[in-house]
């Protein structure tokens, strides 16, 4: 089996000297995961980074045993933020959680698109907070919507609103921001207080049931914020 097509790096894992194990996100296939031989190459090795978008050549001799990809190199996107230490690894967050919320083979073009949104977002001011709302979109895309504006609670406190959901057993504040969009210019403490919210709930109902780790990049990313 042949085609063409092409994806977004979102990983690679060392096979041998020479090459590595490489899983995209393409348009038309999904995610998929295949060797790339001569991956150490000065020709290839310079724009194999995470986050890049790729032409991909795939070839599957048989069905049941991982295939190859030759790629051709379409938009460097990563390299761009070298030099921005905050938003590499939120580059290397984003693609971690693709890797995490997706299952192979499995297509979805919106998440594709959701992908190249993702690269807009960094351009934009308050994108650490715009990608709060990423990931977010992501999860409902995924099958693991997290609808806060159905479930939120509210009330009032020193003539503040306050918003929080509580279940049987717990109860948590939710971040004003999260429910009034055009609050702008957040604390750097109500930032990580989003992003805390939405990793309990990657580890409720992601994480802990499928014995998952939360991706270290995702977490690295955050502690860059605090």
């Amino acid at each position: 089996m042949n085609w063409d097509d092409k994806g977004f790096l979102i990983s690679k894992l060392k096979y041998n000297e020479n090459s590595v194990i490489a899983d995209l996100f393409t348009e038309d296939h999904g995610r998929v995961a295949g060797i790339i031989f001569g991956a150490s190459s000065k020709k290839i090795k310079g724009y194999l980074q995470i986050g890049n978008l790729f032409h991909i050549n795939c070839n599957y001799k048989n069905e049941t045993k991982i295939g190859s990809f030759k790629v051709e190199i379409i938009n460097p996107y990563t390299p761009y933020y070298f030099n921005n230490i905050n938003k590499l690894h939120c580059v290397t967050s984003a693609m971690s959680m693709i890797k995490l919320l997706t299952a192979e083979n499995q297509i979805n073009k919106n998440i594709f698109i959701l992908i190249k949104k993702f690269f807009n977002i960094l351009e934009e001011k308050e994108w650490e907070k715009k990608y709060l709302f990423w990931e977010l979109e992501l999860l409902k895309l995924s099958g693991f919507e997290l609808n806060l504006e159905k479930i939120v609670q509210k009330k009032i406190n020193d003539n503040k609103i306050e918003y929080f959901v509580q279940s049987s057993t717990e109860k948590k504040n939710v971040p004003s921001f999260f429910i009034d969009k055009k609050i702008q210019n957040l604390e750097k403490s109500e930032l990580i207080k989003g992003y805390n919210l939405i990793t309990n709930y990657l580890e409720k109902n992601v994480l802990n049931p499928n014995n998952l780790n939360h991706p270290n990049s995702r977490i690295d990313f955050i502690n860059l914020l605090r």
